[in-house]
């Protein structure tokens, strides 16, 4: 029997929910009736490949039944299921013979569907997008996406000349999902989903889930499938019996695309990346690089923060496999990879996620809550179990398929709060009337137990600047469960105390003694990222008072104060070495000025603060607790001068003093903790930094003197603009350059 002409229409308007009802082979009276939609051909034959039953023919010759190029015809004594292929002759005399799509089951299990359905699949990377699959032993590509509200769903590509009348998907009843298998269809094939929207349109979408797109101006999927084989097995072993927040941990923050460049300012390829990345940071002694977002973005000038594949990596960088293999060299060289990543909002871009299917389907319908006053961008929908589980698969996927060691969450603060950077009447409060965001709370926690529960020796780190309490506790004590927390608090009033010239820090001492006051509420990273050297703040270097000589000075010096506060680190690419100007997204950093002997010296200190950090276990041991600090002295106003104790575990100590004036200090008393010799660690003016060399030489020897709540002290003589570290001469076998 002909198909209805109700069903013949649906499926030419693209709206059909079912197609393999009418298309791909049915069991009929004497056989097996194939029908195939061909709408250019001029002839269509069907070649069954095997005998399928007695009797069976050979090819037949389909009839159009439809000017539409709805082809049919009968197999005769054939049954299902019936092993075959189509060969479709066109004007110019071309023929394209392939297995039939439509002879295939539903190729996406029920348990896949079921856990999509419920918002619990932790791999749903796995089940949607364009994923190699196979079938009854033939190879090909399985199309899933997630449509709830679409009309129909077909996916156009290279292999079908970008006709969505060639590949309609069926839907998967009330999974809201659309699934098509092509047999035979090949790796790096482009595609995309033609989606008859339910307000109406036409929309050409990529595919949220996939795993490679193609650079701009292209904005295609393509189909991939991972060939590097993982040798970090060592690395991830032995990461996964650490503790970060007891560990050493040194950040050094990357964007890629303007780290380092070509003489023809052409970016680097991650091989390249990879190679000059690695050797770099590990003579510079981090820990960590932290990469600004790795995902595929379209505007460059969002720095990656505008994400429009939260699976696929920026194409700038390579194919996967070229990021997969830049993140195990940085392993072999013995550096952690921390990744950027953006589950707060998402570009407006009509190819992309925003009103996927003709509705607000991942951001919220109601503006008040679905529109980003700040960046102009879209807000996920936190509540919807279907848009969690895409958030939370993300993350998980960059942490399990990448190997990534750590995520850095941006924008917390603006997930957290419903009246973010919204006036009165702009925000809608939640159910009890409150102003926080209850989804987006849940969301974030369950964010990090599925990280730390599945992915062992991972760390994440949430950039959030309000008083919210407890975002790096565990979800267990009521706490949002992030390993760690940026202190923005540090960074906004350290800042604002170095830019102050020496002659006015008096006033000011407090913003730089405050932050004690709460560093062991959360367990933080103190940054000096790329946020404060864009947007017409100047680079670190611009922001120190006084002539070059001095703001050399403070700039030692502050780094020098940072890196024994307590708290991790994390220093922004170029700010090493004292970037001159502030940082430009779309050019190299400066390298040219290490020519400079202060800009090497700089370069030299974070080398020595990283080295010697490491080897001190008073400076990261107890970087969260209370009896890991104390101070010696926090109300020398007038002197510019703070001084305090770092302890670890047991013995192990180290005494920081900070002379932030321009005048050195001869027989400066300050207390120590213990008996014995003492000895310069470091001292930020020495002249292998481009100091003046003003110090103590390497033998200091404590006086049976009280002072500042020790038991003993020594008189000292303080470099200007300058920072000493001491530690006990028995303590460390480090000789980092002291001052003679």
């Amino acid at each position: 029997m002909p198909p209805e002409r109700a069903d013949i229409e649906r499926l030419l308007a693209g709206e059909h929910s079912d197609p393999h009802s009418l298309l791909g082979a049915h069991p009929v009276d004497g056989g097996v009736c194939v029908r195939t939609l061909r709408p250019a051909a001029t002839a269509v034959v069907v070649h069954p490949t095997s005998a399928n039953g007695d009797g069976a023919r050979g090819s037949v010759e389909l009839a159009r039944i439809d000017a539409s190029g709805l082809f049919e015809g009968v197999v005769q004594a054939a049954h299902l299921p019936l092993d075959y292929e189509i060969e479709a002759a066109y004007p110019d005399g071309a023929s394209h013979r392939a297995r039939d799509p439509y002879a295939y089951a539903p190729t996406l299990g029920e348990l896949d569907l079921h856990l999509a359905a419920e918002g619990r699949h932790e791999q749903l990377y796995d089940a949607l997008g364009g994923r190699r699959v196979t079938v009854g032993g033939v190879s090909g590509v399985r199309f899933a996406v997630w449509a709830p509200n679409a009309r129909g769903v077909s996916v156009i590509g290279d292999f079908n000349f970008w006709d969505g009348r060639m590949h309609p998907m069926r839907s998967l009843g009330a999974s809201g999902i659309w699934e098509l298998f092509l047999p035979d269809l090949a790796e790096g094939a482009r595609y995309k989903f033609e989606i008859h929207a339910a307000d109406g349109e036409l929309r050409v979408k990529t595919d949220p889930f996939a795993l490679q797109v193609e650079g701009m101006p292209g904005t295609a999927a393509i189909v991939y499938s991972r060939q590097h084989e993982w040798a970090d097995g060592e690395w991830l072993a032995e990461r996964a019996g650490r503790a970060a927040y007891r560990e050493p941990l040194s950040i050094y923050e990357v964007h890629l695309g303007s780290w380092r460049r070509t003489l023809e300012s052409a970016e680097l390829g991650a091989e390249e990346l990879g190679e000059q990345l690695a050797a770099y940071v590990a003579d510079l002694g981090f820990t960590h690089v932290e990469l600004l977002p790795v995902m595929a973005h379209p505007f460059t000038g969002s720095w990656g923060y505008q994400v429009t594949s939260y699976f696929a990596p920026d194409p700038r960088r390579g194919n996967p496999d070229q990021l997969r293999a830049f993140v195990e060299r940085l392993h072999h060289a013995g550096i952690g990879v921390i990744l950027d990543w953006v589950p707060a909002h998402f570009p407006r871009d009509d190819w992309a996620l925003a009103r996927f299917d003709g509705s607000p389907l991942y951001e919220h319908a109601d503006p008040r809550r679905g529109s980003h006053p700040d960046w102009g961008t879209l807000v996920f929908n936190h509540g919807r179990r279907e848009v969690r589980n895409f958030l939370l698969a993300s993350a998980l996927f960059w942490l399990r398929e990448y190997h990534a060691d750590g995520l850095r969450v941006d924008a917390v603060a603006s997930m957290l709060y419903r009246d973010y950077s919204r006036r009165a009447g702009e925000w809608t409060p939640n159910e009890f009337g409150g102003r926080e965001d209850l989804e987006a709370i849940a969301f974030l926690r369950e964010m990090n137990e599925l990280a730390y529960g599945g992915v062992p020796g991972v760390l994440t780190a949430a950039e959030e600047s309000t008083a919210w309490p407890g975002v790096s506790r565990p979800t267990y004590l009521g706490g949002l469960g992030f390993g760690f927390k940026w202190n923005m608090g540090w960074m906004h009033d350290t800042l604002e105390y170095f830019a102050k010239d020496p002659i006015h820090r008096r006033y000011h001492h407090h913003e730089l003694t405050f932050s004690l006051m709460y560093a062991f509420s959360e367990s933080f990273i103190l940054p000096l990222s790329h946020d404060e050297v864009v947007h017409g703040k100047g680079s670190l270097l611009a922001k120190m008072p006084g002539d070059r000589w001095q703001r050399f000075a403070n700039l030692r010096a502050l780094y020098a104060y940072m890196w024994a506060h307590p708290g991790k680190q994390l220093l922004f690419m170029g700010q090493e070495f004292a970037q001159e100007r502030e940082w430009n997204y779309d050019r190299s950093l400066d390298w040219h000025l290490l020519e400079h002997a202060d800009h090497a010296g700089v370069q030299q200190l974070v080398r020595d603060l990283n080295r010697c950090y490491r080897e001190q276990p008073a400076l990261w041991r107890r970087d969260a607790d209370s009896e890991g600090f104390a101070w010696l002295e926090a109300n020398a106003a007038d002197d510019n001068l703070v001084a305090f104790i770092r302890n670890g575990d047991h013995d192990e100590r180290l005494v920081c003093v900070c002379n932030l004036a321009p005048v050195v200090r001869d027989g400066y008393r300050v207390g120590l903790p213990a008996a014995g010799a003492w000895r310069e660690l470091l001292n930020t003016d020495s002249r292998l930094y481009g100091g003046s060399n003003v110090g103590n030489g390497w033998g200091i020897e404590a006086e049976p003197t009280a002072w500042q709540g020790q038991s003993h002290s020594a008189l000292l003589t303080l470099p200007p603009l300058g920072v000493i570290w001491l530690v006990p001469a028995s303590a460390t076998s480090i000789r980092a350059p002291a001052a003679a």
